[in-house]
């Protein structure tokens, strides 16, 4: 195991106001709040290393910590920020002896941790839960709303995390008193009224409401948390961007003295084209459910970026019966590479796992498709398989214990969308699609940012999928009923993003292959752009269909805002929970 990181503290580079620096804007609210009962710690290892300055109470709470539960991620770094700021010593094995402790009896509740998985998961996404722009603008100028809401606090612990903000970034009260009008927004259009609450008091209102730190959730798991019994093998199935479905299984064994960490095998197959991945790993599960490992295969000679042997973080969820679990595996400089994994335990009935095709298309007949599945009788018949109304199995065509293969008939008047598979009496939901004609094309992701590289910097790559959809059942395109058909054979391209007089960044920003991956170049200044610049810009990535065109006769065409800048020269802490 490597020890524990401690990195370096630097403060954001962001435009600072021209206006005289205001007095902290969080100060507690003239009224008292109500009082709060703290979490007691009865950890020594704590008490040892943090009680200098954390003092503890007769009731055995201790300062700011039992008024606080937080994510493994949250309770890590706000670790290395004692080790950093504060000259708390301790050795590695402290340090993870005390995120056990805290993450899992100040931790947060399998219900209250799945919302804001997607932030330990390094997932980019699209924070539509912001109820107002005084929130965004207090909170999610410098980082995702997830990141607060990872953590649950008193009324007064909030207040306090508010003035933490102030006194260690030195922007923090510009946008706790301006708002989303910070570093350089039009301030007249976001005007407050005279009495208005600031922006940060209208946040620290919402986060106490939304998190506070006495929950039912957390209660009832606070009573019925018990360690985690994963060993044994688990059945797996994932998807890549640009390389599509797998399947496979993984063997977990408990580490030796531990009822919470345990080393990892898992071995993947490509519904594509059949190429395995064999991988092994270490992990630690946090709170009976908040599973956090690494794990790597065996490299080859010449990896490439997205090479699937790469070390990998693997962050999941674990459900409360420990039955199933699902999250992501990640690499990359910036985490941008990842499958999206779901796991469950077999048992001695049938399970089906996964399909090798994602779409019917009304009015086809003898549509072959593959189940990949676990535990299969060695009879099988038609009339076992089931794919919904319009959709008649014709035949079996072959059968293993692990899958099957049949033929399916669709009615010209079957009704579209998701279908659950079922085979006697196990069901794998929404697992294939029915349409009539394919509408539009989605590149995913729909908006990517992409980093310039050198020698000194990583670069930073993107990888595109194009996927098909139908509209759905209100006749309309882009809204919520649309059918997702799956990928769809398409041609790649780039177009320039026209954004100022003589464009030119498609030539200097980076290429696309044909399976729509995307390098950027190099860093630094080019003498062969105009006035040298670097080669950061922004432009199209396209997907034009092969095979499907639009009601004119055209190839289908979908377009994803790709944003190619410069590396990120100040690397912000990264975790290592789960090294």
């Amino acid at each position: 195991m490597k020890p524990l990181l401690v990195i370096l503290l630097v403060l954001p580079l962001v435009a600072q106001s021209q206006k005289p620096q205001a007095a902290p804007s969080a100060e507690p609210a003239a009224q008292s709040s109500p009082v709060v009962e703290g979490i007691p710690v009865t950890n020594q290892l704590v008490i040892s290393k943090c009680g200098a300055c954390h003092t503890k109470d007769e009731k055995g709470d201790m300062l700011r910590i039992s008024w606080e539960r937080a994510t493994p991620e949250g309770w890590e770094e706000a670790i290395k920020r004692m080790v950093r700021l504060r000259g708390v010593a301790l050795t590695p094995d402290e340090a993870r002896s005390i995120l056990k402790y805290l993450s899992t009896y100040h931790g947060l509740s399998p219900e209250e941790a799945k919302p804001v998985m997607y932030y330990a998961e390094h997932r980019i996404q699209d924070e539509t839960n912001i109820p107002t722009d005084n929130i965004r603008g207090a909170c999610a100028n410098c980082h995702a709303l997830a990141r607060p809401l990872s953590w649950r606090r008193s009324p007064d612990d909030w207040r306090k995390l508010a003035n933490l903000h102030i006194a260690l970034y030195p922007t923090a009260d510009e946008c706790f008193r301006l708002g989303i009008s910070a570093g350089g927004f039009d301030e007249e259009r976001h005007h407050r009224e005279p009495g208005a609450p600031l922006p940060v008091d209208e946040a620290l209102a919402f986060l106490g409401k939304q998190a506070p730190l006495s929950t039912p959730e957390w209660a009832a798991w606070s009573a019925r948390m018990r360690a985690p019994k994963l060993a044994g093998r688990w059945l797996v199935s994932a998807n890549l961007l640009g390389h599509g479905k797998f399947y496979g299984e993984m063997n977990i064994e408990p580490k030796s003295g531990s009822d919470d960490e345990f080393v990892t095998r898992v071995k993947l197959t490509s519904v594509k084209d059949g190429s395995t991945v064999t991988r092994t790993g270490h992990s630690v599960v946090y709170a009976g459910y908040a599973w956090r490992g690494r794990s790597k295969g065996k490299p080859p000679a010449n990896p490439a970026p997205d090479d699937l042997s790469s070390e990998m973080r693997e962050v999941m969820w674990v459900s409360p019966d420990q039955l199933t679990a699902e999250g992501r595996w990640f690499w990359g400089e910036y985490q941008e590479f990842g499958f999206d994994v779901k796991m469950q335990r077999p048992s001695a009935d049938p399970l089906l796992i996964t399909t090798d095709r994602s779409a019917f298309k009304s009015g086809t007949t003898a549509n072959r498709v593959r189940l990949i599945a676990e535990n299969l009788p060695a009879q099988i018949v038609a009339a076992d398989l089931d794919f919904g109304s319009g959709v008649t199995v014709r035949r079996v065509v072959s059968h293993s214990p692990s899958e099957i293969v049949a033929e399916v008939d669709v009615a010209a008047g079957a009704v579209p969308g998701k279908r659950d598979i079922a085979f006697r009496r196990a069901v794998l939901q929404n697992a294939i699609a029915v349409y009539d004609r394919i509408d539009y094309i989605k590149v995913t992701p729909d908006s990517a940012l992409a980093r310039l590289g050198s020698e000194t910097h990583p670069k930073g790559f993107q990888q595109f999928d194009a996927v098909a959809y139908q509209r759905g059942a209100d006749g309309k395109m882009h809204t919520a009923d649309d059918v997702e058909i799956g990928p769809i054979d398409v041609n790649w391209s780039v177009e320039e993003f026209y954004a100022v007089y003589g464009d030119d960044d498609k030539e200097f920003v980076g290429s696309l292959s044909p399976n729509g991956f995307f390098t950027p170049a190099s860093d630094g200044p080019n003498p062969q752009r105009k006035f040298s610049r670097n080669n950061y810009g922004d432009i199209w990535i396209v997907a034009t269909a092969k095979n499907e065109k639009d009601k004119d006769g055209r190839p289908l065409v979908g377009k994803s805002y790709l944003v190619v800048t410069v590396p990120s020269y100040i690397r912000w802490d990264q975790p290592e929970v789960g090294q």
